[in-house]
């Protein structure tokens, strides 16, 4: 009290303080707006407009191309300023002062196209309902006394996706489809410089958790000595298109790991608990080789604090933290990495952060 009056928190702020703080809690609110301008942006295939276009185009030239209805021209203008300014298109000065032309970016380039290389496929085959619509749910999920289960159940019955993927065939497919298109990306990358050592010398692998063998082929295609083996649930490994390069086998990862030198996940482990991933690296540590016998386990997944110095980078790597914790997922900072490691009775491990918000690690018995 002052004076005779009570402070108010906003009495404790400058006027500076209170406008950018203001704007900060309204940005953030406003966000989700980000991912649904986005998948509209893509539903109406502008990304493969403006690179059929040559890689920019105006406005009109989005509406004519699209065959959207004149009278969504000031509309759509405001879809492609508002994608803009989040940095998914660029934007300059047409010959025309008041005219403004748009192009690609590093960004809208992977949205170009259904291609097995695009991310648009990834947003648009795994629908709104089934992966963000349970976070509106987060504060009743919190204040409840645990007995909802995960997130995850609260809103669909089922505990994690492979269980609703059991049960939903459709659900199924789009989310294995879903992961070759990740893969396909992430191996792309690693496998175009000098982070693709991490398989050299490598003669045989088991990818656990390889769904359709996406990185196994890439993997083969880049090292053709590899003997590649892929172990998934036998309602993953029996849609698997499988042309003969690799083994497909399917099987209980808590159970057992088919034998090869070196054994590879791609963002598996951070789907468990720290129990049952010290379980499953202790089967992984039982079928892989000795260290001095090139013995290693492959890990690609993130390592929260790892990786480029920006927000982007940052907060995706938090955000898909909380992500995960709708099926009691985790994404681990190092120290947590190497608890497990030597709980499981790895004696060494590497970190890599070369993949943007993800990082290699080399896990060594």
């Amino acid at each position: 009290m002052e004076n005779g009056k009570f402070r108010t928190l906003q009495d404790e702020l400058n006027s500076q303080d209170m406008v950018d703080g203001h704007v900060l809690v309204l940005n953030h609110f406003m966000s989700s707006l980000k991912s649904q301008a986005i998948r509209c942006a893509c539903g109406l295939g502008i990304p493969a407009v403006l690179h059929r276009l040559g890689g920019s185009a105006t406005v009109a030239n989005l509406l004519d191309e699209t065959g959207l209805h004149p009278s969504k021209l000031p509309y759509l203008r405001r879809l492609m300023r508002a994608l803009t300014v989040s940095g998914i298109f660029a934007a300059t000065r047409g010959n025309n002062i008041t005219e403004t032309v748009y192009s690609l970016t590093p960004a809208s380039r992977l949205l170009v196209g259904d291609t097995t290389s695009s991310s648009m496929s990834v947003l648009q085959s795994q629908r709104p309902e089934k992966g963000f619509a349970m976070f509106f749910r987060m504060e009743e999920w919190f204040r409840d006394d645990g007995g909802a289960g995960t997130l995850f159940k609260m809103e669909h019955g089922v505990t994690s996706p492979w269980e609703l993927a059991k049960e939903n065939s459709d659900y199924n497919t789009g989310l294995n489809k879903s992961c070759v298109i990740d893969t396909s990306i992430v191996m792309d990358v690693l496998l175009r410089g000098p982070s693709a050592d991490v398989f050299r010398g490598v003669t045989s692998l088991v990818d656990v958790g390889g769904g359709y063998g996406a990185a196994s082929l890439a993997i083969v295609g880049a090292f053709p000595g590899i003997k590649c083996t892929v172990m998934d649930l036998q309602q993953v490994i029996g849609e698997a298109p499988d042309d003969g390069v690799v083994q497909f086998v399917a099987g209980d990862m808590f159970e057992f790991v088919p034998p090869a030198q070196a054994a590879f996940f791609k963002n598996v482990l951070d789907c468990w608990s720290d129990d049952d991933c010290v379980k499953i690296l202790r089967q992984c540590k039982k079928a892989i080789a000795k260290r001095d016998a090139g013995g290693k386990v492959i890990i690609i997944n993130v390592v929260v604090g790892h990786g480029p110095d920006n927000v982007a980078a940052k907060e995706t790597q938090v955000f898909y933290d909380m992500y995960m914790m709708s099926i009691d997922g985790i994404e681990r900072e190092e120290h947590e990495w190497r608890d497990i490691f030597i709980e499981a009775g790895f004696s060494d491990y590497k970190i890599t952060p070369i993949l943007g918000y993800q990082s290699i690690i080399e896990v060594f018995p």
